[in-house]
């Protein structure tokens, strides 16, 4: 295994990913208290993540599932998760803390994977030349680093979540900061990738 693919990979992830860690931390914050909360992030985000791969690997290989101009409405998905959080938060805003958290059991896997894919629109463009220059080999190797390195993303999101000024925050305003959060990336991904001719 050549290092420097390992190291050019190491600083890919880390560039397209940074803002997964708090979109993470939200929702680990989202899951507190909630039996196998973790275990149902955990896989979403490898589903989502998984699936940003295999478009990827797929449009480095030529044959792509999702066309160029369909990349921008992703947003869409981001977006109507965040209205529906706001929705629920606003039908909850009387609520104790204590129903607040009986109400729901946390992020599901396919609402966590659906965010992490959306948000994915800018690791597909910059993942596809890369992997369709590193060849067979170095493409996987950024795979298996790429899956090595989002266990430790799920580990930052979740001690972030948990430290204690932080997890204040999040138990205070995470209900008002995920719609927004989610709502503002769907918007970026909307506006950046000039959809509905924004």
């Amino acid at each position: 295994m050549n290092l420097g693919i390992v190291g050019q990979a190491v600083g890919l992830f880390a560039v397209t990913n940074i803002d997964d860690i708090l979109v993470l931390a939200l929702f680990f914050a989202q899951g507190t208290g909630h039996r196998g909360a973790t275990r149902r992030i955990a896989l979403g985000q490898y589903l989502g993540f998984a699936a940003i791969l295999a478009v990827a690997v797929a449009a480095a290989f030529g044959a792509t599932f999702l066309p160029e101009k369909a990349i921008p409405y992703l947003g869409l998905l981001p977006l109507a998760l965040g209205v529906k959080a706001a929705v629920q938060a606003w039908r909850h805003r009387d609520d104790s803390q204590e129903e607040k958290k009986a109400g729901d059991g946390g992020p599901r896997p396919l609402e966590v994977a659906a965010v992490t894919f959306a948000n994915g629109g800018d690791n597909i463009g910059v993942y596809v030349p890369v992997f369709a220059t590193a060849g067979i080999g170095g493409m996987s190797v950024y795979v298996v680093v790429f899956l090595i390195l989002l266990a430790v993303w799920l580990a930052a999101g979740r001690y972030f979540a948990t430290r204690p000024v932080i997890a204040t925050a999040l138990s205070r305003w995470g209900h008002v900061l995920l719609p927004v959060v989610l709502i503002g990336i769907g918007l970026l991904i909307l506006i950046e990738g000039g959809a509905f001719g924004l």
